[in-house]
Parts: structure tokens; C-alpha cells; sequence
């Protein structure tokens, strides 16, 4: 599947405008949908870009880290309201939490201690955490959102406290190979693409330096394709359950804090950047390393997404987020909306069985039918998902009752008669007003 021409089109000027006013030697801009590269745009000739050119990704790493973190926390390594204490003792920043450290809302200064991290080779673990002074809080936690890189190289010290394996080790064996992500790597593997600074006034192109981050790595080291970040951005509109059950990137896209109180355009979640675009709201992430800058969108509804990569340390006149939000609002725009496949599902058996139909509540009517092992119930503008957690005990887990119990209330007979879910009471018959 491709985009429709005129769409391909309008992508391809986005993408030519963008490289020429914001003077990068090359960019590479993609749309892509379910893994698969529906249209790729690629433009200048330093290098000539396609879609298995490796550009560095940047801080668009720290949503790996983030995955990693949350994989953990669903193994029951670690709470993400442990405090930092619990797992690196003895650090001078303890005091907060890995979710906090997650969401950017710490309190942690940007950088750590030391020459600037993305400019020099990395130190170690040990010598991240030794170079730590109480200084590095900005102020307290959740007071506001403040960036934070430091957080994220302690969160990968986290993980290779708790597993005793490296970060690179884990990011590869939990997430890249599940993926099938074989051009995602922790150094520059050939093609790829060399990075600059181009020059204000002259427009000479800078060769930056390509180092090792060391205990940083987990805020921003990874280099990656077009092919290979369409099947990151798939994870997010469509969970893999070998990587992350779709509760979890649930939770890593709701929001954190809101970054841009002034307008409410920008948030953060679980290690995802949330942007609103009119009535629209993307998830994802962008990153900039000396020599590159980067982009990912996904409008999770749709399942399409926008990766963008450039070879400069910016662009002139725009920002590489602007110019990836606007290729995808104009593929979600123009492109027609494509429903996945019906499949027809398996017969509900025990206790869903008896609860499909209708149900009243009151005097509206709502639906339920199963899907797999849970229950569905529709209504006029809800719709509430529930797994069976008892005998006669439902927990929604997605929808307005999310969190809340549907009790199976029975009649003399042992049949359902009425379900009671968080007090509201529903019955067979449309009289029944309660």
C-alpha cells in the first residue's frame, strides 16, 4: 500500500522545502503505517538518502529506555514510585522517583557534571554517579516540567543495576530483536549518514565527531533507518506483546505533565512526547545529536506516522518537529481511513456468555458482546472494556470505567439478572430505571 499520488506529492514538497530553507546537507522524511513504509521522500546529495540510511536518533532513544523501564516494571523488578535511593544507594539525587525521572518532572538539571556529554566520550556507570552533586536538582519534584538527559542516564544505570546486564545488552535482546530492528545500532554502521554544523554565513559543512556516550548512551546514542523506525512507530499504534502490552504504551502515552501550559500544545508522558495539533494529539519523540537532528510522530487512531532525519545540527528557519507534524496531519488529512480486517471471534463460553446482549440502564439501552476473554459494553458515546478478575467480578480496564468492578447480580435461579457496576445498576428491560 502506498499514499494516494497527490498526497505523495504534497509530502515530497514538505519534505524538498524543509531541506532547501533549512539548508541540511540531506533529509530523509517517511510516512509510514503498520511497519510498512508507505512513502518516502529523500532530499539533497550529502548523502543522496534512502530509506536503510542510518542517521542518529538522538534523544528519540530515551522512548527505548523508557520501554526498557517499563518492561522491567511489568516483571515486577521495581515500582516506578520507588525512590532513586532503592536501586543506585548512596546517590545525592535519591530523593526521587523513576517515574518522575521518567516524565521530566524531577527536579534534575538538564546535563550531568563534566565536559558537555554529547560533544566528548563517556565515562562509565561509576563515574556518572560519583560526579553527582546535590546541586543537580533544579527544584523539587512536580513542581514543573524541566528536560532532563541526566534522568535518563540514571535510569539506564537503574537497569543495569537491577539486571547486571549493560543497557546496550538489554535494548537489543527486549526490543530491537523482537522487532526484527537489525539496522538499529549503538555505533555508525555504513551507509549512514555523516553529520555538520553548517556555517550561518557561508554555508561550509563541519564534520561533528561521532562518540561513544558511555553511561549517557541510554539519553541519546542509537542510530537507526526509515525502515527500521517504521516498526518503532508500529509498537505505538499497535503494541507488540513480545515488547509491550498495549496497557503499558497506554500508560506511557497519557500525560505526565503539560510542558507548554500556555497553550497546551505540548506534554510529556512515560518517555513520549505528546503533541497536539488542533483537535489532534500525537505521541512520539524528536532528538538532536551534535551533527543531527531527528523526528517521530504516530497518530496512534490512525496508525500512521512520520519519521524525519536530517545530517545538520538544526534547521534554518524551522524545526524538524514542525516539518514531521505537518507531513502527518496532511497524510491523516488527505489519505482515507483504512479498518483493519474483521475477524470473527471466538465463541464466549462461561459468564461472558450469559452477559451478551442487551442491558438497560436508565431507560438507555447498552450492548455487550464478547471479545476473546473479555466483555465489551457500548453505549451511546462509551464504549468499556472488562476482564473477568472473580466468579461474578468483572474490572473494566479501558473506558470511562476503567478500574471499576462489574458485579454479576443473579436471580433465584442462578441466571444474570442485573449487573451493578461502580453503584449503577443495569437490567434486561428497558423499564428498569435505577
Amino acid at each position: 500500500m502506498s499514499l494516494l499520488p497527490e498526497t505523495g506529492r504534497r509530502v515530497d514538497e514538505i519534505a524538498a522545502r524543509a531541506q532547501s530553507e533549512g539548508r541540511t546537507p540531506s533529509l530523509a522524511l517517511a510516512v509510514v503505517r503498520d511497519r510498512a513504509v508507505l512513502h518516502f521522500a529523500g532530499v539533497g546529495e550529502h548523502p543522496v538518502p534512502d530509506t536503510k540510511t542510518q542517521y542518529r536518533l538522538g534523544s528519540i532513544t530515551k522512548s527505548l529506555t523508557a520501554t526498557l523501564v517499563m518492561q522491567l516494571r511489568d516483571e515486577g523488578f521495581f515500582a516506578l514510585d520507588d525512590l532513586l535511593y532503592r536501586h543506585l544507594p548512596g546517590t545525592s539525587v535519591g530523593g526521587v522517583t523513576l517515574r518522575q525521572l521518567l516524565g521530566h518532572v524531577s527536579g534534575l538539571q538538564r546535563e550531568p557534571d563534566g565536559p558537555w556529554w554529547e560533544r566528548n566520550p563517556g565515562g562509565d556507570v561509576d563515574r556518572l554517579l560519583a560526579e553527582l552533586g546535590y546541586d543537580k536538582l533544579a527544584g523539587p519534584p512536580f513542581r514543573r516540567y524541566h528536560y532532563s538527559n541526566l534522568a535518563y542516564g540514571l535510569l539506564g544505570a537503574v537497569l543495569e543495576r537491577v539486571t547486571g546486564e549493560s543497557w546496550w545488552t538489554l535494548a537489543g535482546k527486549r526490543v530491537l530483536d523482537p522487532l526484527g530492528m537489525k539496522r538499529t545500532t549503538y555505533a555508525p554502521m555504513e551507509p549512514y549518514a555523516r553529520g555538520y554544523v553548517v556555517h550561518s554565513l557561508t554555508g561550509a559543512l563541519h564534520e561533528e565527531p561521532r562518540y561513544d556516550s558511555g553511561a549517557m548512551a541510554p539519553a541519546g546514542q542509537l542510530w537507526s533507518t526509515v525502515t527500521d523506525m517504521a516498526k518503532w512507530a508500529a509498537l505505538l499504534s499497535d503494541p507488540a506483546p513480545a515488547v509491550l502490552p498495549r496497557e503499558t504504551v497506554d500508560e506511557m502515552c497519557a500525560p505526565v505533565v503539560i510542558s507548554d501550559l500556555e497553550s497546551w500544545t505540548r506534554g510529556y508522558g512515560l518517555g513520549l512526547r505528546l503533541y497536539r495539533v488542533g483537535e489532534r494529539v500525537f505521541v512520539g519523540h524528536g532528538g538532536s545529536m551534535p551533527g543531527y537532528v531527528s523526528q517521530l510522530v504516530v497518530h496512534r487512531r490512525s496508525r500512521l506516522g512520520v519519521i524525519a532525519f536530517a545530517n545538520s545540527y538544526g534547521l534554518d528557519k524551522t524545526h524538524i518537529s514542525t516539518v514531521a507534524l505537518e507531513a502527518l496531519a496532511t497524510a491523516i488529512d488527505a489519505e482515507p481511513s483504512v479498518p483493519r480486517a474483521w475477524v470473527p471471534p471466538a465463541p464466549a463460553t462461561g459468564e461472558a456468555a450469559a452477559l451478551i446482549g442487551r442491558w438497560w440502564w436508565m431507560g438507555r439501552e447498552f450492548e455487550i458482546h464478547a471479545d476473546g476473554d473479555a466483555i465489551v459494553m457500548t453505549g451511546s458515546n462509551h464504549v468499556d472494556r472488562f476482564v473477568r478478575e472473580s466468579p461474578d467480578v468483572w474490572r473494566g480496564v479501558s473506558g470511562e470505567n476503567e478500574g471499576e468492578f462489574l458485579r454479576i447480580l443473579r436471580s433465584p435461579d442462578g441466571a444474570p439478572e442485573k449487573l451493578d457496576i461502580a453503584t449503577f445498576v443495569f437490567a434486561r428491560t428497558s423499564e428498569h430505571i435505577a
